[in-house]
């Protein structure tokens, strides 16, 4: 079995135009979104070790926030989930696999989560 690396940034809360119902429109929704990426791991990693050898979080976050193309509106938050997935694909080659958990903040009534969890391989070519 091959070694990888999962990286996260969880519990994003984001503001998102997301809806498809007329008082889901118009406005942003808040959003809370974790990201998982797994990617090629390193052979070892010393006290000393680069970071290009890793993956910088921030990567994670921004496309899960300054990444989502402003004045787009998705109409299903598994939309916003595949724009985060391909975001990090791009960003990076060594990126295999990307995990999104969306909750949608607005419509719970009693704390539940509602939301999707899409996982993404790296498509191959």
């Amino acid at each position: 079995m091959t070694d990888s690396l999962i990286l996260e940034v969880a519990d994003l809360e984001v503001n998102v135009l997301t809806g498809i119902y007329s008082e889901e429109t118009g406005k942003p929704q808040p959003l809370r979104i974790t990201v998982q990426a797994r990617y090629d791991v390193a052979d070892h990693y010393d006290p000393d070790t680069p970071l290009s050898e890793s993956k910088n979080y921030m990567d994670l976050k921004f496309a899960a926030s300054e990444g989502l193309p402003e004045g787009v509106h998705f109409k299903l938050i598994e939309a916003v989930a595949d724009h985060i997935c391909g975001t990090l694909f791009v960003q990076d080659k060594r990126v295999q696999a990307v995990t999104v958990k969306i909750v949608k903040l607005a419509i719970a009534e009693a704390g539940e989560q509602i939301g999707i969890t899409l996982h993404r391989e790296r498509p191959k070519l």
